[in-house]
């Protein structure tokens, strides 16, 4: 090999020898990038006589290869250097005790729903269940709103593309009463049932959520009077919060579903909340019109109806002041409620 060959060869080996994972990227720009010194030394055959050319050119190409089986070696001893390294550092001590699995748990709201649930069966009530993307018969028409009612502005929805068989729309349901007409639809009387479950509205604060969970409840029958639902829910919010020591009323109010319509409010005796009247669910008799779209004769039967806010009941049991805590996903948070 040329002498001057043999020594770019032999700067490129020190050199090589010498990088670190860093710097060899630029060793190789040296020697074979487009300004290398070899590349440099391949640009002046073009000069040559053929037999030159032919002897410098092959002369070239070994230099060329022994540079870069060079810099494959000094690459593969860097990256095995780098892994012994990490494998040194970061070694298990195979004869420790195991760490174990962490436990999961319930989140709060699903533990909440559960104990509703829980307190209601023992009643006598049943748990349903119905579809979260709504047709607009369902959530508003069958529930006394219809197209244009004034009652449907306070339900600021997200509706979805698509329409259901009779051509409406099709909406994110604004609360859980749809069910009642779905269940109603499909049993006798009496009828005794809950409908927990997801809600969507277009609201969100340190209160209200745009996704919340909400449960309905109803119980119709021939003989059901308002006295009915004041007992059967001032009886399960006194189970739900384990005391006798709340009071509760009945403050009158608007619902296109019911007639009469109340908003329940409640009382603690005891607590940092004691004193303070708090709303905890709207409420009432269930409208002749609603009663009609069950396919029962209103003047028959009669039935009482409520809805409920999941997250503020769980918010006041656990003493949370705000309701974005259960959706952020703060594991220092949610253990709280998995000891």
């Amino acid at each position: 090999m040329d002498a001057s060959l043999q020594n770019i060869v032999d700067e490129a080996r020190s050199a090589i020898a010498a990088a670190d994972s860093a710097a060899l990227a630029n060793v190789k720009a040296r020697f074979l990038g487009k300004e290398g010194l070899l590349t440099q030394r391949m640009k002046t055959l073009g000069k040559l006589s053929p037999e030159e050319r032919a002897r410098l050119g092959k002369e070239l190409n070994q230099a060329k290869q022994a540079i870069e089986a060079l810099l494959n070696e000094r690459e593969a001893a860097l990256a095995k250097a780098e892994l012994d390294a990490r494998l040194a550092q970061e070694a298990i001590d195979v004869t420790l005790p195991g760490r174990g699995s962490g436990r999961g748990g319930l989140h709060p709201i699903t533990l909440t729903i559960e104990r509703i649930e829980a307190i209601f069966r023992s009643i006598g009530f049943d748990v349903a269940d119905g579809p979260e993307i709504e047709e607009d018969f369902y959530n508003f028409t069958a529930l006394n709103t219809p197209e244009n009612h004034p009652a449907r502005s306070m339900h600021d929805t997200f509706y979805v593309e698509g329409t259901d068989a009779q051509g409406q729309g099709l909406v994110l349901r604004t609360h859980t009463s749809p069910v009642q007409i779905r269940y109603a639809r499909m049993h006798a009387p009496p009828i005794k049932v809950i409908a927990p479950g997801k809600t969507y509205r277009v609201d969100s604060d340190a209160t209200h959520s745009p996704m919340f969970h909400q449960f309905e409840g109803l119980w119709v029958d021939e003989d059901i009077s308002f006295t009915d639902l004041k007992s059967v829910y001032t009886d399960f919010l006194r189970k739900f919060f384990e005391t006798d020591e709340l009071d509760v009323r009945f403050r009158p109010s608007y619902f296109p579903f019911t007639e009469p319509s109340a908003e329940i409010d409640m009382r603690f005796h005891t607590g940092p909340l004691a004193g303070r009247w708090l709303e905890v669910s709207g409420s009432g008799q269930v409208h002749p019109t609603v009663m009609r779209n069950y396919g029962l004769d209103p003047e028959r039967y009669i039935g009482f109806a409520f809805g409920s806010g999941v997250e503020r009941l769980a918010m006041l049991r656990y003493g949370v002041g705000d309701l974005r805590l259960f959706y952020e996903n703060d594991l220092r948070f949610l253990a709280q409620f998995n000891p």
